[in-house]
């Protein structure tokens, strides 16, 4: 088992396969596999069959869209907009003296 470079909440881009190009957030990671989900990208259909077994009844049927894993070496880390560090933030204007 290796460590990823990428972890979730990452942005990303896809640099090899049938979706190169294509940007999203990693939504879960499986360093077991070395795989990463990412949001829009590798889209799967499930097919589900209804059943009225579980603990709250009956559960829906039919086809469900979903996103499936990609090898982690098919995806490039990109910078993120929005800041790093929010708490790095509000020291910053701590150490200024301002009253709030």
């Amino acid at each position: 088992m290796s460590k990823l470079h990428v972890k979730k909440g990452d942005l990303v881009q896809v640099i090899a396969g049938k979706n190169k190009g294509a940007k999203g957030r990693v939504i879960a990671t499986q360093p077991g596999d070395e795989r990463v989900v990412v949001e829009g990208v590798n889209m799967i259909t499930k097919h589900g069959k209804e059943t009225h077994q579980g603990p709250r009844g009956a559960k829906t049927g039919g086809v469900q869209t979903m996103e499936g894993p990609i090898h982690v070496s098919n995806v490039k880390k990109l910078k993120d907009d929005k800041p790093a560090d929010k708490k790095a933030d509000e020291k910053k204007a701590d150490e200024t003296g301002e009253d709030s």
